[in-house]
């Protein structure tokens, strides 16, 4: 039996695969402490297979601990080790805004506070030692650390990712004598050049590690109570790792959640199509979308998360604020918004009568009877119609607009919120949605699908039977797998085969132990010299630097539209990872009951239409002409006029849309 179990903002997903089909359960979040959710979506899906905790072989877990601490700036007491006259990088940070004329947009508070920023009397240049590290500042240091009250310590000295002597003296002492105490040297996180990325990047790891340290404590001393096997955590790069060696590294781990989920997109494309599709995750707080090409999801290095950089491997997701639970309101100039503000799990949408008086996108579709208010959702959760209808009937108010308007108005606000994060992922890059199959899962994906494609002109729609729970899935799927990268700046009589593969022996010394039959992957970032960025270009362990230069160049042209053949190449960076093949997983759903079939009005194109409704798993070949609405056990899709659905062998439903 293999158990995935994957948090989100407002419900807990868990898959469970015993070879042959899919168990699946959704249960709601605990905010509080997530584990308690873990557990409880653990045990019911383990009910619902008919299995006890001995027979589960694996346990991969999604979180999202570290993100939601670094939104929320709830992270450990932080202090900061950095050169002399280097202690407010991320104050200075870059100069490039997110908007090019609004010159007072306010950046993120920086994690250190002045009081934690402690100035270390050394300095190394680009060639070694240009002052050297006395013992008696090691001590001066380990005093500051010590009256710090900090919980953490990051270290980051000028050039350590080419000289690492002085960085690795100060955390050998610090850890020595303060053995309570976390530190994060940028050396062991990021060893690349470009000061305030490393920076960033290695005070976000000490500020998030003690956090996931006692959360993953807490999660494995309970697993181990149950008899369970210790949790695998997703990382931000697609692979799991073992818990211990998530919680030394929270920076690694931010994107675990999103992560999970485009792995399920890039698993479910592949086994059912061409393996190139958008996938789409919407649940209860945030929508993430991601590009799935031949079967993988692309990857990028770096990213922003809160508006502060993490420049690690990761999977190339874009999130935007648009969940179930994201509110609708009226803003200062009397337009309707949607988000990011969202619900959450407590109290939740108005329609949950947990409490909730403000209007969400999920009492919106409830009104326009895309839900049944006479059925639960995933989770237990009861639908309350009358709630809902309050809740939007006083933003109407305000807009000045009738209910029903209202809540169609909520749904496309979001819905272009979501067409805008698709559009980054694909035509701002220069791809053309139209080639690529749809992919929505999460709870609310599939309900938004169909009018999300009329937007891109894309045709096709797939939903796997597990799109509810589809990054659970993801997770049980996942290789297990470590990175690691180093910049070298290798060029001219250096750039050699054997040069090149001693720093490619070095990495992987780097990575340690645990993936002896791992497959490598190889990335090497070249540039044209007097360049400002780089370009990936993939390897083995021992290229010929001929042929690099060569793929570099094709790739130049390629992207830009040109190449230099008269000029210089540097090898600047190199990524590896080493990746041990997950299970192979063919997501076949448990025999289910009968399917049910009805029918309601739904509202479409500003008409009521009566619309099919189909409940529960629906067979093998199974085909229904839209409007129509599939009501699976974890999401809805909702189809409109014009679509045409088929169901395949794997219970995933495709649908069409006719050309015009």
């Amino acid at each position: 039996m293999l158990l995935g179990v994957d948090v989100g903002g407002t419900f807990t997903d868990a898959v469970a695969y015993d070879g042959r089909a899919l168990h699946t359960v959704k249960v709601p979040s605990t905010p509080e402490d997530q584990s308690k959710g873990v557990l409880v979506a653990v045990e019911t899906v383990l009910e619902r297979a008919g299995a006890t905790p001995a027979e589960v072989e694996s346990f991969a877990h999604g979180m999202t601990v570290g993100t939601n601490a670094l939104l929320t700036e709830s992270g450990a007491r932080t202090a900061l080790v950095a050169t002399r006259g280097f202690t407010d990088l991320l104050d200075v940070g870059r100069q490039n805004r997110p908007r090019l004329y609004h010159l007072c947009a306010p950046k993120a508070t920086p994690l250190i506070a002045d009081g934690l920023r402690i100035a270390a009397t050394e300095r190394v240049g680009a060639d070694g030692v240009v002052e050297p590290l006395t013992d008696e500042e090691l001590e001066r240091l380990v005093a500051e650390a010590r009256a710090s009250s900090a919980e953490s310590v990051a270290i980051c000295l000028l050039f350590s990712y080419l000289h690492p002597a002085h960085e690795r003296a100060i955390a050998e002492r610090l850890r020595a004598e303060l053995p309570e105490l976390h530190v994060s040297a940028s050396h062991e996180v990021l060893a690349q050049f470009r000061e305030y990325e490393r920076c960033s990047t290695t005070v976000i790891d000490a500020y998030l590690s003690p956090l996931l340290g006692r959360y993953l404590g807490r999660l494995g001393q309970a697993t181990r109570e149950r008899g369970l096997p210790e949790p695998t955590v997703m990382m931000s790069s697609g692979g799991v790792a073992p818990a211990a060696e998530a919680a030394r590294a929270g920076a690694w781990s931010v994107l675990s959640g999103p992560a999970g989920g485009a792995i399920g997109a890039g698993l479910l494309a592949g086994l059912r199509g061409d393996g190139n599709a958008l996938g789409f995750d919407m649940g209860g707080t945030s929508c993430d979308v991601c590009m799935v090409e031949g079967g993988r999801v692309r990857h990028t290095d770096s990213r922003e998360v809160g508006g502060r950089v993490i420049q690690l491997p990761m999977v190339d997701v874009h999130t935007v604020g648009a969940g179930g639970g994201s509110i609708g309101w009226r803003d200062s100039g009397g337009a309707l918004r949607v988000g990011p503000r969202s619900a959450g799990a407590e109290p939740g949408p108005a329609c949950y009568g947990r409490g909730g008086s403000e209007p969400t996108v999920t009492d919106a579709n409830l009104l326009l009877g895309y839900l049944d208010p006479g059925s639960e959702l995933a989770g237990g959760v009861a639908l309350d119609l009358d709630a809902a209808e309050d809740a939007v009937a006083r933003l109407a108010a305000e807009l000045g607009l009738e209910p029903l308007a209202t809540a169609e108005g909520i749904v496309r606000v979001a819905n272009q919120e979501m067409v805008r994060a698709l559009r980054v992922v694909t035509v701002e890059r220069g791809v053309d949605p139209r080639e690529f199959v749809l992919l929505p899962f999460g709870g609310a994906g599939p309900m938004h699908a169909a009018a999300i494609a009329a937007e891109l002109a894309i045709t096709r729609i797939l939903c796997p039977r597990a799109s509810g729970v589809l990054s659970a899935l993801g997770l049980l799927a996942s290789d297990r797998r470590r990175d690691s990268a180093r910049t070298v700046m290798l060029s001219g009589a250096q750039l050699t085969a054997e040069r090149i593969a001693d720093e490619v022996g070095s990495l992987r010394h780097s990575l340690g132990e645990g993936l002896a039959d791992a497959e490598s992957e190889v990335v090497y970032e070249l540039r044209y010299r007097g360049q400002a960025f780089e370009l990936p270009v993939e390897g083995d362990e021992r290229p010929d630097p001929a042929d690099l230069a060569e793929r570099f160049a094709a790739e130049h042209e390629r992207r830009y539209g040109y190449r230099d053949p008269e000029g210089a190449v540097d090898l600047v960076t190199i990524r590896l990872a080493l990746i041990e093949p997950g299970p192979e997983v063919t997501p076949r759903a448990a025999a289910g009951g009968e399917l049910g079939r009805s029918s309601r009005r739904a509202r479409f194109a500003g008409e009521w239409r009566e619309a099919a409704v189909l409940r529960g798993e629906p067979p093998a070949a199974t085909e229904v002409e839209g409007p129509c609405v599939f009501e699976l056990p974890e999401a809805t899709l909702v189809l409109p006029p014009g679509w045409l659905a088929r169901v395949d062998e794997t219970r995933t439903i495709a649908a069409e849309r006719a050309r015009r």
